[in-house]
């Protein structure tokens, strides 16, 4: 899913593509993605862009009237930004041909969750706004509240839109890496040194993340949007190396969705339970690292 940094990258294209353009013509390509009645696509067409935001994972397009567009990619939707008189070569869900191109949305995979939604002024933009903090524009004291507001584990915290604005699973993961905590910590346990770390990690990572996402699209429409790049210290690399340690980037998987982690650098060598792997191992899953890799070795 496009978090934070993806998403912030699509808004500086789209900013510089479509902002005070206008609006020649909107095909919606498949009845379920629109989620919205009030206004009807028709009423966007011939007005032009005024305002650009992201909102949480969202994008949002304002036009003139304040009429806006939320599209929220979810996990398998993607942007793409076509040149006036070059081929659509895909067969979008969204086709917004405006007075300086088109720009598209494709969703990959069977399970079509992408949603687009059509709002009237301000309180039904806000309507689509999680509330969570901003966590560029916060300050450690926001952070703070914002996290030890419930007690939840830290992956889950942070990857929680009521509570932080745009962080998923992948972030989340080099987040809790680079602030050297383990993902099933507790956050209202954690002391104000290691809060204080989180959040320095936090802004550093998205950061980081932001500036590689900008120098590698170099002023191009970003086409290659994805939650597993290999510049990445553990998410999506299970059993590869950390850059840190060396250790082997372990797992704990859940539904559709695995968290990644260092042993070594976050959980002080202890292997957190993988519920697939330990309901069928029981008492014989291991401990360490060094039970898993004689385990492995069997």
């Amino acid at each position: 899913m496009p978090e934070l940094p993806d998403v912030e990258l699509y808004i500086e294209a789209l900013g510089a593509r479509v902002l005070g353009a206008e609006l020649l013509a909107l095909r919606i390509g498949s009845p379920f993605l629109l989620r919205s009645v009030d206004p009807p696509p028709a009423e966007l067409v011939g007005k032009r862009v005024r305002a650009l935001r992201r909102i949480g994972k969202r994008v949002a397009m304002g036009f003139d009237g304040e009429l806006w567009l939320v599209l929220h990619l979810m996990i398998a939707g993607r942007l793409h930004w076509i040149e006036p008189g070059a081929k659509i070569a895909r067969k979008p869900l969204v086709e917004a041909r405006f007075s300086t191109g088109t720009l598209t949305l494709t969703e990959a995979g069977s399970k079509k969750r992408a949603s687009l939604h059509l709002v009237r002024g301000s309180a039904g933009l806000a309507a689509h706004d999680p509330g969570g903090i901003e966590p560029f524009a916060a300050d450690l004291a926001a952070f703070t509240r914002a996290l030890r507001s419930a007690n939840h584990t830290l992956k889950r915290s942070l990857s929680d839109p009521h509570l932080f604005s745009g962080i998923g699973n992948a972030y989340s993961d080099e987040i809790l890496h680079r602030a050297r905590l383990s993902p099933i910590a507790l956050s209202q346990r954690l002391d104000d040194a290691e809060v204080e770390r989180l959040h320095r990690a936090t802004q550093q990572v998205l950061h980081e993340w932001l500036d590689r996402l900008r120098a590698q699209a170099a002023g191009q429409f970003p086409e290659k949007v994805t939650a597993f790049r290999p510049e990445m210290a553990v998410h999506g690399r299970y059993r590869q190396p950390c850059p840190v340690c060396g250790s082997p980037v372990q797992r704990i998987v859940y539904a559709e969705n695995e968290t990644n982690y260092c042993a070594t650098c976050q959980t002080g060598g202890k292997l957190l339970a993988d519920r697939a792997l330990s309901r069928l191992l029981k008492s014989d899953w291991p401990r360490t690292l060094e039970e898993m890799e004689a385990l492995r070795g069997r």
